[in-house]
């Protein structure tokens, strides 16, 4: 089969995709203190390393073909990609799984600084494999919410273009979820070294992401009149959100901050996610300036209500994820068989088919993420101790350093890292050992132990 510009399309898309999860790696790695930083940003590469994996195996098997209940295609259908050969399938998977990849990334910034690495790495693929395939089903694939599914029957067919309630509602109802369970920080709103170590590794990551965000939202457009659509859409709602942050900003705090000007931009995004191909521009401003406006009010929350969302992962993701779903039940522009909006003229229609995917997602999302994260901390324990915590996540579980710069201890003398770890020199323990090794040789020689030893 000859290759296509539609083909090539989402191939380049997909590519840009999956520069978003190293790009969301610069963004929480800079948000997080300068001694958790490489454990942040693992947590992100790791989940492309294990979902990767799972999505060839069995995950993308899950989230196609004849489902069980509505809810689920079966992992052994087309187990290890068997009997997927078409280039289009081929890449279709590739393209899925760059958006599985990076939804379970994103998690993993409510939980900064204080999650062990390995319970983690048992969490990816649990969560991913459980909660993640059977909503993109649900949504993507045939399921409950499309038109022959039970709730798109009844309802209509929910709008959820690229990803409002299987990318970012999930991973925000998700992250609310872990935090609950794995606790707050030690210092929580109180230590101000909590605050973000790197603001141009957060500016750099928020770029990033905005680029990959135009082959994660037009990765799918079936013409060129929705592409242009979306490309503007995707563009214009972050740039009103960056806009509405920093106004908010301004007027509570008296300053704007290149902090919200980056996760003003991420909001924006997030809105627009499902609402893309769906909305006029000038929606799509709007609808920037509501989630800006929103999520930048949201995050303030957690101080007030005393729960530590490190990196704003439920403020951002799952209030802008909510927020871009919901409008579409008011602006969602009239399509061919279907009214449109309130807005449009389209009665309530639309509104009930968008409130009742985000309402069940946020349901279902809870109530699996719960069941894993509580098995898992139960059992292996989810947070690290508190040694660990204030030493710093990158030493005690990575045994490395974000920034080297060659002197540390006192006198100006190199530290090594076995130093840092420990708490104690390598010349020290050498010397305790010679004289453990001392003390037993004179109790050899002398019958008893020595005083001097």
């Amino acid at each position: 089969m000859e290759l296509t510009a539609g083909h090539v399309w989402i191939m380049v898309s997909a590519a840009l995709v999956l520069l978003m999860t190293p790009g969301l790696a610069f963004f929480y790695g800079g948000m997080t203190r300068a001694k958790a930083a490489l454990n942040m940003m693992m947590m992100s590469f790791i989940s492309i390393g294990m979902v990767g994996v799972i999505w060839v195996l069995w995950g993308y098997s899950m989230t196609s073909g004849d489902g069980f209940l509505q809810m689920v295609g079966s992992p052994f259908a087309n187990f290890g990609l068997e009997g997927i050969d078409s280039p289009d399938g081929l890449i279709t998977v590739g393209f899925g799984a760059t958006f599985a990849i990076i939804t379970v990334a994103l998690i993993s910034g409510a939980i900064a600084d204080r999650a062990k690495f390995g319970a983690w790495t048992v969490f990816v693929p649990v969560w991913v494999t459980l909660v993640y395939c059977p909503l993109a089903y649900m949504v993507w694939g045939g399921g409950l919410f499309s038109t022959e599914g039970a709730v798109g029957a009844a309802l209509g067919e929910a709008i959820d273009f690229a990803g409002g309630t299987v990318v970012h509602i999930n991973a925000g109802v998700a992250a609310l979820i872990l935090v609950f369970i794995v606790g707050n920080r030690r210092g929580f709103g109180k230590d101000p070294n909590h605050r973000p170590h790197n603001i141009p590794f957060v500016m750099l990551g928020a770029a990033i992401l905005w680029f990959g965000w135009f082959g994660f939202n037009g990765g799918a457009a079936s013409t060129a009149e929705q592409g242009g659509l979306i490309w503007v859409n995707t563009l214009a709602a972050p740039a009103a959100a960056m806009l509405g942050w920093l106004v908010t900003e301004r007027i509570r705090d008296g300053h704007p901050t290149s902090l919200g000007a980056a996760s003003g931009v991420v909001a924006g995004l997030v809105a627009i996610t499902p609402a893309c191909a769906n909305v006029s521009p000038i929606g799509a401003l709007g609808l920037g300036v509501v989630a800006g406006v929103a999520s930048a009010l949201a995050v303030g929350l957690k101080f007030r209500w005393g729960f530590d969302d490190s990196l704003d992962v439920v403020g951002v993701h799952l209030v802008s994820g909510i927020i871009g779903t919901v409008a579409l039940g008011f602006i969602a522009l009239p399509e061919e068989g279907a009214g449109g909006g309130l807005f449009y003229g389209g009665g309530m229609t639309q509104m009930w088919a968008q409130l009742a995917a985000a309402g069940i997602a946020i349901a279902y999302s809870a109530i699996l993420t719960t069941i894993i994260a509580l098995a898992i901390h139960k059992t292996m324990g989810f947070r690290v101790s508190q040694e660990q915590e204030t030493v710093g996540v990158d030493l005690s579980l990575h045994a490395e350093t974000a920034y080297e710069f060659g002197v540390g201890g006192h006198g100006g003398s190199f530290q090594p890292l076995h130093d840092m770890i420990t708490g104690k020199t390598q010349a020290d323990a050498a010397q305790a050992s010679d004289a453990a090794t001392g003390a037993q040789k004179t109790e050899s020689a002398t019958g008893k132990e020595s005083v001097g030893a």
